[in-house]
């Protein structure tokens, strides 16, 4: 594993821990806090919506949505146009968790950015935007058969 690979394996698995830590003091699981602050920008978004706001599948968002009905940090209601879909609705545990949500998360990044300049931390949020494009950007499209019969990379016999 190149040193890039293992500091960045490391750092994310130190990075987690740190996020769980600091949302769970405030009744939150790292990845939730996410949910809620697109919530607290747009309340009532279908679970398909909020998932395509944050980029993951919609059975990710449906899922940590169950736990956090649970928790009493949102509620469910259906859609009043199409009973087909539901709506996900901040509870007002929800909305109050907005604050110290938000304090934990700039104290944690005040916390992990500290000893970069100011340099330092525009390049390593620019690289991080890079690296993420990278990564979420679209495979690319298979190979045509050159020839007949024979198998290119990325097709499937």
């Amino acid at each position: 594993m190149s040193d890039v690979l293992r500091l960045m394996t490391r750092t994310h698995k130190l990075l987690r821990a740190a996020s769980d830590e600091a949302m769970s003091r405030h009744g939150v699981r790292v990845g939730q806090n996410l949910l809620l602050e697109v919530l607290w920008e747009t309340d009532g978004l279908t679970p398909g919506r909020l998932a395509e706001r944050l980029g993951v599948a919609t059975p990710t968002v449906v899922k940590s949505a169950a736990r956090m009905e649970a928790a009493g940090l949102i509620g469910k209601r259906p859609d009043p146009h199409d009973a087909r879909l539901v709506r996900l609705w901040l509870t007002e545990q929800g909305r109050a968790a907005r604050q110290p949500i938000q304090t934990a998360r700039r104290e944690l990044e005040q916390r992990v950015t500290a000893e970069l300049t100011d340099d330092e931390r525009r390049h390593l949020e620019s690289a991080l935007g890079k690296i993420l494009a990278a990564l979420t950007a679209a495979p690319p499209p298979p190979y045509e058969d050159d020839e007949e019969g024979v198998e290119q990379p990325g097709q499937r016999p």
